[in-house]
């Protein structure tokens, strides 16, 4: 089953290559959508793809890159978009 889903990454997630992390991480799953830096210091994420890959992309999120410090994750399930690609903005 396909999904859509809207993430918020709280916690020290900019300034340590979250976006960059995120971005190979999708590649590597084979997830798309995009990812960005908001100005509450929380970075956005918008991922599409295959329920049990989107899964495993949002649970790496609650880890993020080592630099990284994730303190809360809050996911939206969406209805399905197909989106192309991986995006940092």
């Amino acid at each position: 089953m396909k999904i859509r889903r809207h993430c918020i990454v709280h916690g020290r997630v900019q300034g340590v290559f979250f976006r960059d992390s995120a971005q190979r991480k999708a590649y590597e799953t084979g997830v798309s959508g995009w990812v960005k830096n908001l100005p509450d210091g929380s970075v956005e994420v918008m991922v599409s793809g295959d329920s049990g890959k989107v899964d495993l992309f949002c649970h790496w999120l609650g880890e993020g890159p080592k630099m990284a410090i994730v303190k809360d994750v809050k996911l939206e399930n969406l209805e399905y978009e197909n989106i192309s690609g991986f995006v940092v903005k």
